[in-house]
């Protein structure tokens, strides 16, 4: 493991779900953590003095979108990542992987690595195991991820067996062109919905030694159920003493359900997404503030919540604003949406702290349980 960073698991539940504290350069993260999502070097309408009064600890980047623009070297000399946001705590960037999916045709993938044509002007371009890393380490980051190869749910059984191996072997060469002590590095399991490719996966990443590791490859289309299921399946895999990332999932259900598993980090832009498409969480479950119904609610979004947008604006002016298209609609909808997820996973703490858990857990989601 890195010198810079250090994982501790504080108490453990029979079922799995466990309190954990992750020491990196940039500070403390108490998990487990929801990651808020800034793709661009910045969560989507909130200042990073506003992520710390909501209480967020650790963001994501997306390091390949960082380094199509404004480019890798020039957020070097700007400082590093973490001038350049704004934000003094730690970060977490993916590698591309899921981006080398998502692109289609811009993209095409081999041994060496991946080879695309840039989504931003169009020119060509080549990401391999060695290079993610050295973007990462050269934007600075607290955490980086090992290039792996996600495949949709639906992709035949001889592509996700040829993705785990090219996960393996690019997670080898990734770790092997390490050079920043600075920077942790996970690797992540693949295997699509199969156990025994998700085992195989496992085993061969966990051989390597990795400061931390993550289960990708889910939420790309496959049903709700089997999400569950191979989450279950593979959590129980990984390394007790280090920290376990489930990518992109993540439901206030999916969070109460992950972290009973076990999984200690999260990220996902539902709440930033459906902030902007007008859709609130509350302990009562989705509220759709362009509706009707709301043109002249006095009400809060959610009674008792103690958000800005709560404590100062009613339903009615909030809806008008998102109507409207105005900037602090989709703002103040994203503060109370993050301030949902993040008290969420402070009462998941306080539970696990407690030894409440799964009782407390359950009644801060509220529906969502």
């Amino acid at each position: 493991m890195s010198a810079a960073f250090r994982f501790e698991v504080l108490r453990s539940e029979p079922g799995g779900a466990r309190l954990g504290r992750l020491t990196t350069p940039h500070g403390v993260v108490d998990t487990p953590a929801f990651m808020p999502v800034a793709t661009h070097g910045t969560v989507k309408g909130l200042a990073p003095r506003e992520l710390r009064e909501l209480g967020a600890t650790i963001v994501l980047s997306n390091a390949y979108h960082l380094a199509q623009r404004p480019g890798v070297e020039t957020i070097r000399a700007l400082g590093g990542l973490h001038a350049f946001m704004g934000w003094d705590g730690p970060i977490l960037t993916d590698s591309g992987g899921f981006q080398a999916m998502s692109l289609g045709q811009l993209v095409h993938v081999d041994d060496a690595g991946v080879h695309y044509r840039s989504h931003v002007d169009g020119r060509a371009g080549r990401l391999t195991p060695e290079e993610a890393v050295a973007v990462q380490e050269g934007l600075g980051v607290d955490i980086a991820m090992s290039l792996d190869e996600c495949v949709p749910a639906a992709a035949p059984p001889a592509t996700v067996a040829r993705a785990v191996g090219r996960t393996t072997e690019w997670a080898a060469r990734g770790l092997g062109a390490r050079s920043r002590a600075e920077t942790a590095l996970f690797g992540i399991v693949q295997g699509g919905l199969d156990p025994a490719l998700r085992a195989e996966s496992a085993r061969a990443l966990t051989a390597l030694g990795f400061d931390g590791y993550a289960v990708g490859g889910l939420s790309v289309g496959e049903p709700p159920e089997a999400t569950v299921r191979v989450a279950a399946a593979t959590v129980t895999l990984l390394p007790a003493a280090r920290p376990r990332y489930l990518m992109g999932v993540g439901t206030p259900r999916d969070l109460l359900r992950f972290a009973a598993m076990g999984y200690d980090l999260f990220d996902c832009v539902l709440p930033t997404r459906n902030a902007r498409n007008g859709t609130l969480f509350t302990r009562q479950g989705k509220l759709m503030i362009r509706n009707a119904a709301h043109a002249r609610d006095a009400r809060p979004v959610e009674d008792g919540c103690p958000c800005y947008t709560c404590t100062r604006f009613s339903r009615g002016a909030l809806r008008h604003l998102v109507l409207a298209r105005e900037m602090l609609g989709a703002q103040l909808a994203t503060l109370h949406n993050l301030h949902f997820y993040l008290h969420l996973m402070r009462e998941l703490r306080a539970a696990l702290a407690e030894g409440s858990f799964p009782a407390r857990a359950a009644a801060a989601a509220g529906a969502w349980a």
